[in-house]
């Protein structure tokens, strides 16, 4: 497999020392978005396939759908450590972590694709393949994905302002998937035609896993690893994993942004779950085409305008401080929608508030990981590249099966009724769901991002890792010529 990864047909032709244009615009704006687009539907859509086209809220009681998240993520989780372990440790003319984003682009449409053609069979049948197609995906061919993907930025370049603006492109590719293609064209147009028909999901789910294979391509060919290069293959400074995650533990600003991580995640997977349910339910009816087209949109207005702003503002007052800010904001708009959950104008205020203050999270955030990357390097003499973006990783598979789970299990607990597709009309029929239903979906979409807002500020206080990221970089930079003179 490495003779593959080292073929010459398959050498990036980037060979600047600084990031190119050509870097910036097809590796990590274009090229991210069939991945992206793929997983961002996915995680609008598969529990809602799950829960009213295959209807297994009442599989063993709605245990099913509880326990069989949860597991499968904690299996995505031990598979994120091995995979961040085994990217530490490769070594190719290509990098480290390139060679795994050509394996993924072969992976990722195939193991989509069996995630919807579940066959029409005994409940027994269905629930085994759900459990290796929903393992093969997540587990296996999007934690390749993920993890190769994340590592790009910190590996790409040391220059931070270099690395702010691939932060910002990478971002852009998830704002526009989003906030365009999943917020606009899915809610407004493709889910009334789909309703619950099984065979019109499958088409539709080939074709959005069928595009990320040629769009993985490109972004693995117009990529470049700078700071694996920079001293050959010394520069890996492989480490047992017990060292590495001693050295991580004991840090700081690495301790701290993990958490971080871990509470935001938390309440956007929450979030992004109750989104179809709540506007289905709570705000408009069933798959009218009007009600979460303009939740996403106009909540979402913000990230594509604020690309302008929010950089500039980073670099004038701070990522960590911009980001603080943002979520004063963030926190101010949920309790607006938390008020009037019913009001569609209300509501509307209360998203586009609260995301002009998701607007630095989308776009600084990876290169605040970055710098605590570098940060780790200057403390330790050596890079936890591979197991931080493993655990960053970790962080994001398990909350996805907690949230999954517990919201799925509310849902049978509260008594959630699926839709009915009528075969004979072709319609989908959704069902009115009691109070108790309903409250739990609201909870999920806004309560549970105010209080998380309020927890990431306190968190965020503990984070000036910018204070002293030049003077460290300028150190790891002395002492590497330091090393190479006396080789």
């Amino acid at each position: 497999m490495m003779m593959l990864f080292d073929s010459s047909l398959l050498k990036s032709r980037i060979v600047s020392d600084d990031v190119t244009g050509k870097e910036r615009w097809l590796g990590y704006l274009v090229g991210p978005v069939g991945a992206l687009l793929l997983n961002a539907v996915l995680g609008s859509y598969l529990n809602v396939y799950y829960t009213d086209v295959l209807k297994l809220t009442g599989v063993w009681n709605g245990v099913f759908l509880m326990i069989f998240p949860i597991i499968s993520k904690i299996i995505d989780a031990v598979t994120n450590i091995i995979i961040g372990q085994i990217i530490d440790r490769t070594h190719t003319k290509e990098g480290k972590a390139r060679p795994w984003l050509l394996l993924s682009a072969f992976l990722l449409p195939i193991t989509a694709i069996l995630l919807f053609t579940v066959p029409s069979s005994s409940e027994t049948i269905q629930v085994i393949w759900i459990i290796i197609s929903y393992n093969l995906f997540y587990s296996v061919a999007y934690t390749i994905y993920y993890m190769s993907h994340t590592l790009m930025i910190p590996l790409s370049t040391r220059n931070i302002k270099q690395r702010g603006a691939l932060s910002v492109f990478n971002n852009i590719s998830a704002v526009m998937i989003s906030g365009i293609i999943v917020a606009l064209i899915f809610p407004m147009l493709i889910m009334p035609m789909l309703g619950a028909n099984k065979s019109e999901w499958i088409k539709l789910m080939s074709i959005v896993s069928i595009l990320a294979f040629p769009l993985t391509m490109m972004e693995y060919y117009f990529t470049k690893e700078r700071v694996t290069e920079e001293a050959g293959e010394a520069a890996t400074y492989d480490q047992p994993i017990r060292a590495q995650l001693k050295a991580l533990i004991r840090d700081k600003y690495w301790t701290v942004i993990m958490l971080y991580y871990v509470f935001y995640t938390l309440g956007t997977n929450f979030k992004n779950n109750a989104l179809v349910y709540y506007c289905n339910y709570v705000l408009g009816s069933y798959n009218d085409g009007i009600t979460q087209t303009l939740v996403s949109v106009l909540g979402g207005i913000p990230m594509g305008i604020g690309i302008f702003a929010v950089w500039p503002l980073a670099k004038k007052f701070g990522k960590r401080n911009v980001t603080m800010a943002g979520f004063v904001f963030y926190a101010i708009g949920g309790i607006i929608c938390w008020i009037a959950p019913k009001n569609l104008v209300l509501v509307l205020i209360g998203q586009f508030i609260k995301n002009i203050g998701g607007l630095p999270c989308a776009y600084v955030f990876m290169a605040l990981f970055a710098d605590v990357l570098d940060h780790i390097e200057w403390k330790y003499n050596f890079r936890c590249d591979g197991l931080s973006a493993s655990l960053y990783s970790v962080i994001t598979t398990i909350s996805v099966g907690v949230c999954s789970g517990i919201m799925n299990f509310c849902m049978a607990s509260t008594g959630y009724i699926a839709p009915e597709y009528i075969k004979a009309t072709g319609e989908t029929v959704g069902a009115v769901q009691n109070a108790a239903t309903q409250n739990m979906f609201t909870f999920f979409f806004v309560g549970i991002e105010v209080i998380t807002a309020v927890i990431l500020i306190a968190l965020l206080r503990h984070l000036d890792v910018e204070k002293h990221i030049e003077k460290e970089q300028a150190e790891i930079k002395a002492r590497r010529m330091v090393n190479e003179r006396s080789a």
